[in-house]
């Protein structure tokens, strides 16, 4: 059921908030499930909460990837209608456990489908998707990459139930975003799964001279039944199709959730490599500190993903989600605390004194949009080459300004980047915003934090709203020429050593759009890295 209504084509109708949900009437069909957890290890046991108008229904467990396996189903469950909560974005559904899985010792370690299908009396069907990942089990992996899920990220855009960290129907006037989220809910539709031909959120052609602002993928999800939010986050849209390419190339690959780097950092000592993949955009402290003892100790940190900005924090053993945001300033009781630095607002604000460019040398807000509604809608969708010699590079046939990935659009939707001078033709980082002494950019593109209106039709999307909250944030002063400071920003591919070990970024969450068109030079540049963090040839 959607609550909240656009019309599809209308650009205006994207800041609608449109959202999926249950329906307290036991008279409307419907069929919704969630788990107890986002991860679980072998041997442990899946809790599987549904709620449903149907009298019975049929459910499929798939190991998802380059080739799907089916390893568990169960026929003609009792169903069992049960109502939700008006706040269950926060507060979580509250449905009992239906049925329990136990997970097979073995089972290996990936994302697992929940597919849930019913047959309506009278006629007709309903289906839901849910989905859990199996952490590796125990001994030395270093042969296998170790997939980081970015749940933090799935967490703050899913909005099934009315609210996420974006819009919502929380607050005294039922209009604003949720600073504390629950997972003890679905995934909104498009999270778990996708047609082939879902549009990406870059734009795959130039707007033609005067042409309104779009966004075609908010209205293809509105024409088609999907969360608007489907192209922001979501396994279906950035880890599923990364992962399908390592399985075809030869990888092997281990999955946990961003929750497991937080409360199990001892899984990542485990992997000679791991590996964030797509829109990666929440992290809490404890995670950045899980990631910088790894490298420390000679771990390799792979990141094709974007977007690295927000400080959250977990309560309930995971299961809530905190991330005050814009409002933080005035409302995260943490800010007035003696852990005052654990205020969930962004990592470059002085109030938690660890820039984002200090774990993975590049940062969200000398980044953020390109490739999209007003926001370098007709740049050239890839990285400028500056440093061809590089190791990332070898084999890749890239010549000193050679733009890579232009016709995937792989640069964007949200980049990372630093402070940087040109000197001889060539980028250098300041240091100035945490970035390592030791980054070195290898390619570079442009970017905005304002989405920039010329008055030919449409809405601004992002406008600027995000340019004021960083200009009064990190530096008190929203003035015109601190505004204007944001129009300009970029996005990066870096490498850095921090002790014993090695980061490689290329700071864009759509680099996978370079693997499943199956660019020749991402994939031999993303098989570079890999195969030198793993200590294997290219």
């Amino acid at each position: 059921m959607w609550g909240g209504y656009a019309r599809p084509g209308d650009p205006a109708a994207v800041h609608d908030c449109y959202y999926q949900r249950a329906v307290n009437d036991p008279g409307v069909a419907q069929l919704w499930a969630y788990t107890d957890g986002l991860s679980y290890a072998p041997g442990e046991t899946v809790k599987v909460h549904v709620s449903t108008t149907a009298p019975s229904f049929d459910i499929h467990l798939t190991r998802d990837g380059a080739r799907p396996r089916q390893v568990w189903t169960r026929r003609s469950c009792a169903g069992a209608f049960h109502r939700t909560p008006e706040d269950c974005s926060v507060a979580g559904c509250g449905w009992p456990v239906m049925l329990e899985i136990p997970v097979d010792p073995d089972w290996p370690s990936g994302v697992y489908l929940l597919s849930l299908t019913a047959e309506v009396p009278g006629g007709g069907a309903l289906s839901y998707d849910h989905l859990f990942i199996i952490r590796p089990g125990g001994g030395a992996r270093d042969e296998r990459l170790l997939l980081v899920a970015a749940t933090g990220t799935w967490t703050a855009y899913n909005d099934w139930g009315g609210s996420n960290h974006y819009e919502g129907i929380t607050g005294p006037g039922g209009d604003r975003f949720s600073p504390v989220l629950s997972l003890d809910r679905p995934f909104a539709k498009g999270f778990v799964s996708l047609p082939a031909d879902a549009p990406r959120i870059p734009l795959k052609e130039p707007p033609a001279l005067g042409a309104p602002l779009r966004y075609p993928h908010m209205e293809w999800a509105y024409a088609n039944g999907y969360s608007k939010k489907y192209a922001s986050a979501g396994w279906a849209q950035y880890e599923r199709p990364f992962l399908c390419w390592l399985e075809e190339q030869g990888f092997s690959v281990d999955v946990v959730s961003g929750q497991d780097l937080h409360f199990r950092p001892e899984i990542l000592d485990r992997y000679a490599c791991i590996l964030f993949v797509g829109h990666d955009e929440y992290w809490s402290w404890e995670m950045r500190d899980a990631v910088e003892r790894y490298t420390e100790r000679g771990g390799n940190v792979a990141r094709f993903a974007g977007n690295f900005l927000w400080q959250i924090r977990y309560e309930d053993r995971g299961r809530i989600q905190v991330c005050y945001k814009y409002r933080a300033a005035g409302e995260d009781p943490f800010r007035t605390s003696d852990r005052r630095h654990l205020t969930t607002t962004c990592w470059d604000a002085p109030v938690t004194g660890r820039p984002g460019a200090e774990t993975f040398g590049l940062s969200g807000t000398r980044g953020i949009y390109a490739g999209w509604g007003g926001c370098a809608p007709r740049g050239p969708g890839g990285f400028t080459v500056y440093r061809p010699d590089h190791w990332v590079f070898e084999g890749a046939d890239l010549y000193y300004g050679d733009v890579l990935g232009a016709s995937s659009r792989l640069f964007g939707y949200e980049v990372d980047g630093v402070d940087l001078v040109v000197r001889d033709g060539l980028p250098y980082a300041t240091g100035v915003d945490g970035a390592p002494d030791s980054l070195e950019i290898v390619a570079m593109g442009l970017s905005t934090v304002f989405e920039a209106d010329h008055g030919n039709g449409g809405t601004p999307f992002i406008g600027a709203e995000d340019a004021a909250f960083l200009a009064n944030e990190l530096h008190g002063d929203a003035s015109p020429q601190m505004l204007d400071r944001y129009k300009r920003g970029c996005g990066m591919i870096a490498t850095f050593t921090r002790g014993a070990g090695c980061v490689f970024n290329a700071g864009s969450c759509e680099w996978v759009a370079g693997l499943i068109d199956r660019d020749p030079q991402v994939e031999r540049v993303t098989r570079n890295v890999l195969a030198r963090f793993l200590k294997k040839l290219a």
